[in-house]
């Protein structure tokens, strides 16, 4: 349940096991728009915020990326052309904005990560169908999580 004691344990676990991850999967990459998907690190950044079905909008990945939303604009305008994400206006609401990982986009994401697809590929391996959809699933709490710290509730 959200908003309950977080016992340090838990706290240090992740301190002692996030490490272990990132040292055994993390590469680095070159990222820069003379590279073939034409990302910088901040590019990057925003690609690994979005999803193909689950739409973002604008100012929210702003608040989260620490940025403001003007700042993002160009960014977003880039993206979209290069063929990265969609943004669009949901029916219900066409003031709103709706930002989406394409195809192209979740290709370019996972080809600019600072984890290498290979090596997490032979991480997720080693574990069982159940482990990895464990791990999955975990990973996505954290992430949600994540996303949680940069809200006006989360702040």
């Amino acid at each position: 349940m959200a908003g309950m004691a977080v016992d340090l344990d838990d706290v240090r676990e992740i301190l002692r096991l996030y490490p272990q991850i990132y040292v055994a999967c993390h590469v680095d990459h070159v990222r820069a728009t003379s590279t073939r998907w034409q990302l910088s690190a901040h590019d990057s950044a925003i690609l690994a915020h979005l999803h193909p079905r689950v739409p973002v909008g604008p100012r929210d990945l702003a608040k989260h990326l620490g940025v403001k939303p003007s700042t993002l604009s160009a960014s977003i305008a880039r993206l979209e052309s290069l063929g990265y994400l969609t943004n669009t206006a949901p029916a219900r609401d066409k003031r709103r904005r709706e930002l989406r990982l394409t195809d192209r986009g979740v290709e370019a994401m996972a080809s600019t990560s600072v984890l290498d697809r290979e090596l997490v590929t032979k991480l997720l391996a080693t574990l069982t169908v159940r482990e990895r959809a464990d791990a999955v699933r975990g990973l996505g709490l954290l992430a949600r999580g994540a996303r949680a710290l940069r809200t006006p509730e989360g702040t």
